[in-house]
């Protein structure tokens, strides 16, 4: 059985990897990929993900920065933690910020274009990047340098909270329009069918990263109908999408083990595969890890429900 702890102490190294049988998914047209954040529980060097993604059956990602960012030399976080913070770790926190900013305005491209290929050679696409450099604390040179890495890693889009305020959107869209990047913007539970209209008025570079769990999950409105209508009218505009299983808001808004929620998983993909909408598809894993499993198991199952519904 494949477990966290075989990942932590027998991962191959990339040029252990056979370049036969890699993974190669899209079902019907349809990418099937997995945001990285799916496997946080478990180590995440670059050669882990890699194993992950390979025991999963995914061959695209949204990768998380963090992995990225290790793998061209960032500084270390001397905080691993983001809440309550004691007063000595809040100082180091602030430092810390200060010396990723200082690397980002001079990190070395040539690394994330080393990890494409690392990537490529093991069957693993980036279709989006998503750094934490992307927020209105960052300065214009951090954000700057988030999008040369996206370039460098292939990817045509990066990732990021939906901000709370619209100037902070039309500063990522003229950033993003000099280096030719879309920046993809997420929602959680605020998604609403106009949530993003300002933002794509802005800019032909602010684009959608929809949720279509957490869309459900917001309730009111937010039905199967709406969500597949909003999917119909915006997906020119929509650069990558997440998917997992929640029940809507009346029956507690659960993150629920793929086919058991009330997100229509089946429809979403099957409209993607009908319309040939380039949309590609991030597994999003937030239920809970079952006992006797992991996340890559757990992604695996994703990936296996995927592929039935879309036969």
């Amino acid at each position: 059985m494949y477990s966290a702890l075989t990942a932590a102490v027998g991962v191959l190294s990339i040029e252990g990897f056979s370049t036969t049988n890699l993974p190669n998914f899209k079902a019907n047209g349809v990418q099937i990929g997995a945001i990285t954040y799916s496997f946080r529980s478990m180590p995440g060097s670059v050669d882990n993900i890699i194993q992950y993604c390979r025991n999963a059956g995914i061959s695209a990602v949204e990768l998380m920065g963090d992995v990225a960012e290790q793998y061209a030399g960032a500084p270390e976080n001397p905080v691993t933690k983001r809440r309550n913070l004691t007063p000595d770790e809040a100082r180091m926190a602030a430092t810390y910020a200060k010396d990723l900013a200082a690397w980002r305005a001079s990190a070395p491209i040539k690394m994330f274009k080393k990890l494409r290929t690392k990537l490529k050679k093991a069957g693993i696409k980036v279709y989006a990047f998503k750094p934490n450099a992307l927020q209105e604390s960052n300065t214009d040179a951090e954000i700057a340098y988030a999008m040369r890495a996206a370039k460098a890693l292939g990817a045509n889009s990066v990732t990021v909270e939906m901000p709370g305020g619209d100037n902070h959107t039309a500063r990522l869209g003229e950033i993003a329009k000099q280096h030719k990047v879309y920046v993809s913007y997420h929602a959680h539970t605020q998604a609403t069918d106009t949530l993003w209209d300002k933002a794509l008025a802005q800019s032909p570079y602010n684009s959608i990263n929809l949720d279509c769990g957490h869309y459900i999950a917001a309730g009111g409105e937010n039905t199967k109908d709406s969500l597949l209508k909003f999917i119909r009218k915006n997906n020119r505009r929509i650069t990558s999408m997440h998917l997992k299983d929640r029940t809507t808001a009346v029956n507690g808004a659960k993150n629920l083990v793929w086919g058991t929620g009330d997100t229509p998983i089946c429809e979403v993909l099957q409209l993607l595969r009908d319309e040939n909408y380039n949309i590609p598809v991030s597994i999003e894993l937030e239920y809970d890890i079952l006992e006797n499993s992991d996340a890559v198991q757990e992604v695996k199952k994703c990936v296996e429900y995927a592929k039935k519904c879309l036969v």
